[in-house]
């Protein structure tokens, strides 16, 4: 009876509250996720250190996962909202959010064997799925982080080192476009300006035409730059523009800095795996992060940063200086202080959910840039407007111009649009403000970020469609 009472407690009731547990979370749907039998086995597992009682239980899926089973995955998202708006903060299925939350529950029932026997194990396969992800010849050449922003500090912290220990000249360069990142520049403004830095920030118009403008611009800034005998240190370069979104040439800018003797090069790809095919090797930058919970299906916050091989690794430091300082940085970033790590921790499951897709990754990529194209197509015909790039320079995501007659003449009013959109047609979507050139008075100077992933249904788009529609017809209007 004794042996009775100590299973039930050690199994059953714990997969009971797991059970639970998921299911507030995640909605009934899920519960296959979440069978008996894995919940066992993962208890098993815990609580057991020989080999010969470890067992995987998997749920048995069709040879490719099927739409029912999408929605599934997704079914904790709001059924009310049409979400088309991936880009901002990413998505999540059910199994990656399942891992995670074993994870947790790993390190909460004993923190001392979880961080001196399992985390640094998971991160380092973290790591390693990294690697194979983005073409890098080194595991060590990739360190977990939880943000590309803290990417980018990471590197420009160096920098500002440069200054202070004389390695650079006050009024040396970085170069950026203007369209680069908000948190970007004002990392820039933190680090590198404030230690004596100059910023070189390249014209970006829009709408764009071809990747050639935008080559041909950069090169031409860097050509006056070097005339004026001007040291440019660093090239920071969105794979992948958040606001406008547009897929930048990014091996051809590279070769351009190479070309005008730019110091290193850094890719700032916070939208770049899952979104855009990602080969660091070819692209032939120093530095390139990357989110992974924005298009790669991992929870936030979890993104990494690869340190090409001739790189100076012993340089570059972690923000937050704890424990493994001066160890290298991929294992100073593993150990941070306590926090929880169960992020860092999903990338293997990441990587299972996008093989359940014909394709995997690279498919996935390929349906939604041809979805988002045909849906952005879709949207600008039906309001008489036009996208803001060619189709081959968008990915997932793609700028759909709106009607003039709303009257979007400002930041402001695009957030007010937004809102607007969200609570009163249940729409959620990027409004981006452009201000028009002089010589296109007549075109739309509010445009849509519309995103498409693997969740998305045609009726998403087709409810925006129509909200904007229904505006226009009540005449509604900024201005």
């Amino acid at each position: 009876m004794a042996l009775r009472i100590i299973m039930f407690y050690r199994y059953y009731v714990p997969h009971l509250l797991l059970r639970q547990q998921n299911i507030q979370i995640l909605g009934p749907k899920l519960s296959f996720h979440l069978s008996r039998a894995s919940s066992y086995n993962y208890y098993r597992n815990l609580n057991h250190t020989d080999t010969q009682t470890n067992f995987s239980i998997k749920p048995k899926f069709s040879s490719f996962i099927t739409d029912s089973e999408i929605q599934i995955e997704f079914s904790h998202h709001d059924p009310g909202v049409a979400r088309i708006n991936n880009g901002s903060f990413g998505c999540s299925p059910a199994s990656v959010i399942a891992a995670l939350q074993q994870w947790q529950l790993k390190w909460l029932r004993q923190p001392d064997h979880f961080y001196f026997n399992e985390l640094q194990k998971g991160i380092l396969k973290s790591r390693k799925a990294v690697k194979d992800l983005i073409n890098a010849e080194d595991v060590d050449e990739i360190s977990i982080v939880d943000n590309a922003t803290t990417a980018v500090a990471i590197v420009l912290h160096q920098m500002q080192w440069a200054f202070s220990e004389g390695k650079f000249k006050k009024g040396d360069a970085v170069i950026i476009l203007q369209c680069a990142y908000g948190a970007v520049k004002n990392s820039i403004k933190a680090y590198f300006s404030r230690a004596g830095g100059y910023v070189i920030e390249v014209p970006f118009q829009f709408p764009v035409k071809s990747s050639e403008e935008i080559v041909s611009e950069f090169q031409m800034a860097l050509v006056k730059e070097k005339a004026g005998g001007r040291r440019v240190r660093l090239a920071m370069i969105d794979h992948v523009t958040s606001m406008p979104s547009v897929v930048l040439p990014v091996k051809k800018l590279v070769e351009v800095c190479r070309k005008e003797g730019v110091d290193q090069v850094f890719i700032d790809g916070a939208h770049g795996v899952g979104c855009v095919d990602v080969d660091v090797q070819e692209i032939g930058a120093d530095f390139y992060t990357s989110n992974l919970h924005k298009w790669f299906f991992c929870p936030a916050s979890v993104a990494f940063l690869y340190c090409r091989k001739s790189v100076t690794h012993s340089e570059l430091h972690h923000p937050m200086v704890s424990h493994d300082y001066g160890k290298g940085l991929a294992i100073e970033s593993g150990w941070i202080g306590t926090r929880d790590y169960s992020p860092s921790l999903v990338v293997p499951s990441a990587v299972e959910f996008t093989n359940r897709f014909e394709g995997g990754i690279e498919g996935i990529r390929r349906r939604n840039h041809d979805a988002v194209v045909e849906m952005g197509n879709m949207l600008a015909k039906a309001w008489g407007t036009n996208l803001g790039t060619p189709p081959d320079m968008c990915a997932s995501m793609i700028m759909v111009g709106i009607p003039a007659c709303l009257g979007v003449s400002s930041d402001d009013d695009a957030l007010k649009l937004r809102t607007h959109l969200r609570e009163n047609f249940g729409v959620e979507v990027h409004i981006y403000y452009q201000m028009p050139r002089h010589e296109e008075v007549a075109t739309p100077a509010g445009y849509a970020r519309v995103s498409h992933q693997v969740y998305n249904k045609v009726d998403d788009y087709y409810k925006f469609r129509d909200a904007i529609n229904q505006l226009v017809s009540d005449g509604f209007t900024y201005t």
